[in-house]
């Protein structure tokens, strides 16, 4: 099976909170130093805490997902399965969610000791669900100071200053990815390995985990894309088993649990869809961002952790606090968050990060974005001379 090693980053470019902070404008009133002071005792990750969580996490996805398939198979029509049925899937999407966000983990863990879990987790979450280690990597380009919110960003789009349709295509596009997925790695993985032209195109296009389509990933060293064939043979492998496996073991080609692994699938990428809406504010058009701009540009989610935990495992819920310092373990961000809000001053841009409700940021987002395009529209009113 594949092996999932962290990509080749750099030890002391933008990606790192060590032991170069990132350049300050100097109009900022944040102070970088400050804030290390503040928090500096918290930036080990903890094994224990990343294993026992990742491994009860994915033993309760699992655990649904065969629970659902066996509602399925076997006790479909039963008056009680109307009730288990959705009652499982919640739990699935919660659960899977949790699971797939440690990819994000991945690309910023150290190098020496995860090892093993960053096998484990490609083994039984990212190969089973299509989304292997390696289309993650391009993820340090979103925290290179040069490099967020341009064109090398991948996981960037001006959604304050687009229509606020693409916000609504951005959440519909979770009934698609599904099938993407199986098309990448049942129909182009193959095409890859037996025309080695095509791999060039693929990897650059079709092979990263992103926000804008447009995005183009830069070509793979051979040990990278050793990585790559070692993930894609998995997925492959777990592929034609999902489309072939019910007409092996039954005689029968389709198979009703195709329903519950779209459905399941589609739950989890739009849960995704709307925790990445409130990610950042969505402000910058394509320009190079001073630190202070990117900082402000995303945002925290501190209360309700009973609710906001949920949609935003794994951290995910500090997203500005990660940008501030991307190495930080995911566990340590509830503490750091309360230890830098409490000790930085008040004037310090990191208290505007905090947001209350993300219903309330994509809200707010959307109507940028509307009073952008009305805006726009004003700006060119029809000019067409009337017939007299």
């Amino acid at each position: 099976m594949s092996q999932a090693p962290t990509p080749d980053l750099p030890q002391n470019d933008e990606t790192s909170d060590q032991p170069h902070p990132p350049k300050v404008s100097a109009r900022t009133e944040f102070s970088f130093a400050q804030a290390r002071t503040l928090i500096g005792d918290l930036s080990k990750p903890n094994p224990l805490i990343y294993w026992t969580d990742f491994l009860v996490t994915i033993v309760v996805a699992h655990a649904m997902l065969f629970a659902m398939r066996a509602m399925v198979d076997e006790r479909w029509g039963e008056s009680w399965v109307w009730i288990a049925l959705p009652v499982a899937y919640i739990l699935a999407v919660i659960a899977c969610m949790r699971a797939v966000m440690f990819i994000h983990e991945l690309v910023h863990l150290p190098r020496d000791g995860f090892k093993g879990f960053r096998i484990a987790w490609n083994l039984l979450c990212g190969i089973p669900f299509f989304i292997p280690s390696f289309l993650y990597y391009p993820h340090v380009d979103h925290h290179r100071r040069k490099h967020y919110g341009t064109d090398h960003d991948g996981e960037y789009l001006e959604l304050s200053h687009r229509s606020p349709w693409l916000i609504v295509g951005f959440i519909l596009q979770a009934l698609v990815i599904p099938f993407l997925g199986i098309f990448r790695f049942v129909v182009l993985s193959p095409i890859c390995w037996l025309i080695p032209g095509a791999r060039q195109y693929v990897h650059r296009h079709a092979s990263t985990m992103v926000v804008d389509p447009f995005y183009e990933r830069t070509d793979g060293s051979p040990k990278l894309m050793r990585i790559v064939v070692l993930q894609e043979i998995g997925c492959f492998v777990v592929g034609m088993g999902l489309i072939f496996g019910h007409l092996i073991m039954k005689g029968v080609f389709f198979n009703p649990f195709w329903i519950v692994a779209y459905a399941l699938g589609v739950g989890i990428l739009t849960l995704n869809e709307i925790r990445t809406l409130g990610a950042h504010r969505w402000m910058n058009q394509g320009g190079e961002m001073s630190f202070e701009e990117q900082l402000l540009d995303s945002v925290n989610y501190p209360n309700h952790a009973w609710i906001t935990e949920l949609w935003g495992p794994i951290g995910t819920r500090y997203h500005a606090l990660h940008h501030l310092f991307p190495r930080l373990p995911y566990h340590s961000m509830p503490e750091a968050h309360r230890r830098l809000a409490a000790g930085l001053p008040p004037e310090s841009p990191y208290h505007k990060t905090t947001a209350s409700s993300l219903t309330g940021e994509i809200i707010n987002l959307f109507r940028r974005a509307t009073t952008r395009e009305n805006r726009k529209g004003e700006s060119h009113p029809d000019s067409t001379p009337v017939a007299t």
